[in-house]
């Protein structure tokens, strides 16, 4: 009994660093997410502002496209506050009862679902704001008496957005791949999209400045729609994929290849490994030599558990194992 309450002790010592790590990463990631906040209002209000007096609907299609972005960031920072709420004793305003070590636990990996939730909700907007502008950029080349060259000064707002843009990009990649932040990944892919479509109005109200042609300004519209839509496709795509518990073959298969290195390990029955935010779990069940003592199936699923954290980071392994026929 000693035993076991030395291992669960030792367990809940590993999970209480793992966790503070994850907080302390979601707390940097936060910190990054209200630079982009304020990039992205700054961006909004000098583009729309030049896009009513410049007459550009290219550069009005560039306003809402950041527009998204202030409200996708609101929303992962409303997900990594609810992840890093770790005192809360509630869960959507549901009581919790009393609960062990590993109760906690799970508590908080369920808990750092709701980054996941929020980044999809991020692509949700992100595809509803590009068909809005898709459908203004069709319906100005619908009716050509409306179209109109833009003025210079919507090509300074562009290069505005653009200079801006491809800062906080560089910024929240970098911070992305220093913490392994999910949420930070995708607002690096928004905001390198963001940067693209930024570069793309400058250069579509550039051409028709040039060429004195204004319907250039309603089909760029259309593709900067476009651009949005793709981009709130895949990471709507990515965070759904997480949510309904899929994670990748291959890295799957190198968990796999790794447990199967242990000699007692006869085959890998099952592994499955989940996503909890960016936190990793994996449930395994193994097949061991039937006249294999307790103890040592139990010393080999410890094995194996430090292995797979050590190697992989996976935060928590539940090894199962059963003989052999």
């Amino acid at each position: 009994m000693k035993d076991i309450d030395a291992h669960r002790q030792a367990e809940q010592a590993v999970w209480a660093e793992r966790q503070q790590q994850e907080l302390q990463k979601l707390y940097g990631a936060q910190r990054h997410l209200y630079l982009n906040v304020v990039a992205y209002v700054l961006i909004s209000v000098i583009e729309f502002y030049l896009a009513i007096v410049g007459h550009s609907q290219t550069l009005r299609a560039d306003a809402f496209n950041n527009l998204s972005g202030i409200i996708s960031t609101v929303l992962l920072l409303v997900g990594i506050y609810i992840a890093r709420d770790i005192h809360d004793d509630d869960l959507m305003g549901q009581p919790l009862p009393e609960e062990d070590g590993n109760g906690s636990q799970r508590l908080q990996l369920t808990r750092f679902h709701y980054e996941t939730v929020f980044t999809m909700i991020t692509g949700i907007v992100m595809i509803a704001i590009a068909a809005s502008v898709i459908y203004g950029g069709v319906r100005g080349l619908m009716t050509p008496a409306t179209q109109e060259v833009p003025k210079a000064i919507t090509l300074v707002g562009a290069g505005i957005a653009t200079a801006i843009m491809v800062g906080v990009w560089w910024l929240n990649k970098r911070a992305g791949r220093k913490l392994q932040n999910a949420a930070l990944t995708a607002a690096a892919q928004d905001s390198l999209s963001d940067a693209v479509t930024s570069l793309g109005t400058m250069l579509a109200i550039g051409g028709a400045l040039w060429f004195k042609v204004s319907w250039l300004d309603g089909v760029a519209s259309i593709l900067v729609g476009i651009y949005i839509l793709m981009a709130g496709v895949r990471i709507f795509r990515e965070s759904s994929l997480n949510l309904a518990d899929y994670f990748d073959p291959e890295v799957e298969d190198k968990f796999r290849q790794a447990v199967n290195e242990f000699a007692a390990v006869q085959e890998v029955a099952e592994l499955k490994a989940h996503y909890n935010g960016n936190v990793v779990t994996l449930d395994l069940v193994i097949v061991v030599d039937p006249h294999m003592e307790v103890r040592d199936s139990y010393q080999l699923g410890e094995e194996i558990e430090a292995r797979m954290r050590r190697q992989f980071g996976i935060v928590d392994t539940d090894v199962m194992a059963i003989p052999s026929n």
